[in-house]
């Protein structure tokens, strides 16, 4: 599996004539799992979306291995093997779970199969029939998660993955990103649950009102916690 990296630098980002982002930069090396942590409205979202080529106006660059993508489509983007879970999820409301996961077009073959797919989040494989709007909140999100892994994508993008999730689903959905990462995959992931996100992730990018403030590598998230709780307001 070809591995991703994902370098960002003075990126903007606007909604109409609204300045959104203000000079994001921040690295995603191959293999790592990097988290965008930060209260609501600072602009998290919006970076993902800008990665993807989901806002329209853009500057600055997003260097997925070295290719400058800023003025790239959505598509094309993931056609390099590029792969985003919106905190909506995105899940189809007529089609069953198996037709949802066979949806999205591979990029390549080397994706998860729906064997290994199942073994990972067996409740799929117990409602593979029911229709989209028949999932727990929970199991949504293991669809969302799973129908990405099989499309042979090596960079995800997860949007607040655990967000209103009851613990075990959390735990579940815990070990499905150590899984992709033991299997090299590269992840950026927004998170509001810092006590989830600091046991996966290398390193946490703080952002407030568009910008990035902090980098706070793993081995640095306890002796420096009180800032954090004043970064997130926690």
């Amino acid at each position: 599996m070809a591995e991703l990296s994902l370098a960002i630098s003075d990126l903007h980002a606007f909604y109409g004539d609204s300045h959104v982002l203000h000079g994001v930069t921040l690295d995603v090396p191959a293999g790592e799992v990097v988290t965008i942590v930060g209260r609501n409205g600072a602009g998290k979202t919006t970076t993902l979306r800008s990665i993807m080529g989901m806002i329209e106006k853009r500057t600055g660059s997003i260097n997925i291995c070295g290719q400058n993508v800023i003025a790239a489509p959505p598509e094309k983007i993931a056609r390099l093997g590029v792969a985003y879970v919106p905190e909506e999820r995105g899940i189809y409301a007529t089609l069953d779970v198996t037709e949802n996961l066979l949806l999205p077009r591979k990029v390549n073959d080397r994706g998860m199969s729906l064997e290994k797919i199942y073994e990972l989040f067996p409740n799929l494989h117990m409602r593979g029939h029911s229709q989209g709007t028949r999932l727990s909140g929970g199991e949504q999100q293991m669809l969302a998660i799973a129908r990405v892994l099989r499309t042979g994508s090596s960079l995800f993008l997860l949007d607040e993955p655990t967000e209103g999730l009851a613990p075990v689903i959390v735990q579940q959905i815990g070990k499905a990103i150590a899984l992709m990462k033991s299997q090299g995959h590269t992840i950026l992931l927004v998170e509001q649950n810092f006590r989830f996100a600091s046991k996966i992730t290398d390193r946490h990018y703080v952002m407030e009102r568009g910008r990035v403030i902090d980098m706070i590598p793993r081995a640095d998230v306890e002796k420096r916690a009180g800032q954090i709780q004043q970064y997130l307001g926690i």
